[in-house]
């Protein structure tokens, strides 16, 4: 099967070409299924080649399989070549497997949908440009998928375009991702010119064996994680993620779960022995990482969208990566951005079948008691949550527990804050993901005919968000996403929530066994003792690094600690939530400056807009006014641009088409050339 590897991005890229030159033909649903069978079908190569590469020796898992030379310019000579070793087909085992459960959840989601067989198409694309970003065997074909998902990511997060919102939230994506790239781009420059190659393999050899300098290795390690910043979400460049949320809802699933934001992660750790040899770098790793892991969380704790909680838990689950990766715990970074994978698209595609039932509805305070009306979607979300929050023996609990521990026992710069960090943000997941759960699903319903007032009467129902312009909305003025077919996708059009239709359920079946199982049947391979045979030659595996051995000794009260703040999360959420639920809006009360604080997410965009936005718009204004209108457009009767007509006109005038008026222009040309000779002398001057 190695042989084949190029077939793992080919079918998507099949896909999308008869999408492309067929999509209206096909039409709903049969562009949908063409799809989903493009990525199933890489999902099963991918199968293939990781069962090929268990059946190799420790050091032989690795395949470069090259397809033709690239670039080939002067000493500079890149391969379009692809790479096949246990990381690179990790993630495309779960980037083709879960995107094929969120190709076909969308098969029922996007019915109607007069756009759907080009939401189809760039869904296509958009797997495609991952699986090139992480099957590349140099930094410049990664670059090219790396591009690939941005861009993609602006057409399906602006898909609906004709929404202000949601097309000023794919610019904002858009925009936020160039900040990133550039650090890609130039630690690319650095790279060759200090090794004089792009290769993986030849820049993470030069890191091994000490040719490349500290500060070399330091400054193209820090651009590189300026790159998975943007790309991955994480402070400063968080700002587009949460935003992203405007896109569909399997959009949502795709990006957070299973591609775009896993890009970083996957770059940091494809170049783990690159950070290995810059220590200051893997600090800035750590310290990042564990600042947005507790930032996202305590942004969660209040946040009323359905879709928005579970995007800043993904914010927040990144930063425990990036935590794992720092302190030298790279398989433990990957463990959890597999298990991850599973229960994040399952509460994202929870979401949506919530929101379909919901007539898409997004603000959980106008949800409550849909347990009994949509019992499997809740069962479904509750293992997400299970998952989400570690509860013992689900597959967040070894991935996510690993990462703690190896906080605690590194002794790398940050590594203390880090452990703090992720503890205090364990507890704030566990409160706000039960907090998600209980008002969607439990207590009293705030929806129906008497839903208006259950929600006014709800303690969490003040400072509910404005109303948006150039928002389409409901007839009680909530933000809707148009062109959808909830209602009538069930036969009737009455108000009461039913369960969706079956390629929206069993995605959500399959990936909740994901939840519970995968952490379980996967963690000798990720962060037990075979762990060092399994990843040799794909990540970081430096004999003085000891952090996943360690994490196996660590005091008792360290390994209990994850449970201990989950098991406080769920007591603190069901207390204000069920048994006294009138409690948040009393706490509200008390500490309003503390929850708009929060609310407002630190009033982060708010302090971007006054840095960035406001005097671009300034320096944009003065630049038309002053530049434009008053030099360019302002000087003499009709300003320089009506001069330079002017001149035009008359250099015209002397392209007569006569020969004898170009000749006496030559020979006018002649005489002043030889009497500037004679007078001064020639070049040389007068002599």
């Amino acid at each position: 099967m190695l042989e084949v590897l190029w077939l793992i991005p080919a079918f998507p890229l099949a896909g999308f070409v008869l999408i492309l030159l067929f999509g209206r033909r096909l039409g709903d649903p049969a562009a949908g299924w063409l799809a989903t069978l493009a990525t199933t079908a890489s999902f099963a190569v991918s199968v293939g080649v990781l069962i090929d590469l268990l059946g190799s020796d420790a050091e032989e898992r690795r395949h470069v399989e090259t397809l033709f030379s690239w670039v080939p310019v002067s000493t500079l000579r890149v391969d379009l070549a692809f790479l096949a070793d246990p990381l690179s087909i990790t993630m495309c085992l779960f980037v083709t497997g879960v995107g094929a459960l969120i190709h076909l959840f969308s098969i029922g989601y996007m019915h109607g949908d007069p756009k759907y067989s080009k939401f189809f198409l760039y869904m296509n694309l958009f797997v495609l440009s991952m699986l090139l970003l992480v099957l590349g065997e140099n930094l410049l074909v990664t670059f090219l998928g790396w591009e690939g998902v941005g861009t993609c990511s602006y057409f399906l997060i602006a898909f609906w375009h004709r929404r202000a919102s949601a097309a000023t939230a794919g610019k904002k994506a858009f925009i936020t991702n160039r900040i990133g790239d550039w650090g890609f781009m130039i630690a690319m420059f650095l790279a060759f010119e200090a090794v004089g190659s792009l290769s993986y393999g030849v820049l993470n050899e030069a890191a091994e064996s000490g040719s490349l300098a500290r500060s070399t290795a330091t400054a193209i390690s820090v651009l590189l994680f300026v790159g998975a910043v943007g790309k991955s979400a994480q402070l400063p460049l968080y700002l587009w993620l949460p935003d992203a949320m405007e896109g569909p809802t399997p959009v949502s699933a795709l990006i957070h779960a299973a591609t775009m934001v896993t890009a970083g992660v996957f770059v940091v750790a494809r170049l783990s022995p690159l950070f290995e040899a810059a220590p200051g770098a893997q600090t800035v790793v750590i310290v990042i990482g564990a600042t947005t892991a507790f930032f996202a969380a305590t942004v969660g704790l209040v946040q009323n969208d359905i879709k928005r909680v579970v995007a800043y838990s993904t914010c927040s689950q990144l930063g425990y990566m990036f935590v794992a990766l720092g302190v030298g715990a790279y398989s433990a970074g990957i463990f959890h951005l597999f298990t991850h994978a599973f229960f994040k698209a399952l509460l994202f595609l929870g979401s949506g079948s919530v929101i379909m039932a919901m007539h898409h509805e997004q603000d959980i305070r106008n949800m409550g008691g849909l347990r009994r009306h949509i019992p499997f979607t809740a069962a479904m979300f509750a293992i997400g949550t299970l998952a989400l929050t570690g509860f013992p023996f689900t597959a967040g609990y070894f991935s996510k527990d690993a990462i703690i521990e190896a906080s605690y026992v590194s002794h790398r710069g940050g590594a203390a804050y880090a452990f703090l960090c992720v503890v205090i943000a364990a507890f704030m997941t566990s409160f706000y993901s039960w907090r998600l759960y209980f008002l969607t699903f439990e207590g009293q319903a705030r929806w129906g005919p008497h839903g208006h007032a259950a929600h006014e009467a709800h303690p969490v129902a003040r400072g509910a968000p404005p109303v948006h312009e150039g928002v389409e909305h409901d007839e009680r003025g909530r933000d809707v996403e148009p062109a959808q077919a909830a209602p009538h996708e069930h036969g009737d059009h009455d108000h009461t929530p039913h369960e969706s239709p079956l390629t929206v359920l069993i995605p959500l079946g399959v990936l909740a066994l994901g939840s519970l199982v995968a952490g379980f049947a996967a963690k000798e391979w990720f962060i037990g003792h075979g762990y060092d045979a399994f990843w040799k030659g794909a990540l970081a595996t430096a004999p003085d690094n000891k952090v996943l051995e360690e994490i196996h000794h660590v005091p008792l009260w360290v390994a209990l600690s994850p449970t201990v703040m989950m098991a406080l999360g769920f007591a603190l959420a069901y207390a204000m939530y069920i048994r006294d639920p009138r409690r948040p809006a009393r706490l509200a009360a008390e500490h309003p400056v503390l929850y708009r604080f929060l609310l407002n997410k630190w009033y982060f965009d708010e302090l971007y807009d006054l840095i960035f936005v406001r005097p671009a718009l300034r320096l944009g204004n003065f630049l038309w006014r002053t530049g434009d209108g008053r030099i360019i457009d302002g000087l003499g009767p009709d300003g320089i641009s009506a001069r330079v007509i002017d001149v035009t006109r008359g250099v015209v005038r002397l392209q007569s088409g006569y020969v004898y008026h170009y000749a006496f222009a030559m020979l006018i040309g002649v005489a002043l050339l030889i009497t500037w000779y004679l007078t001064l002398g020639g070049p040389g001057g007068a002599h």
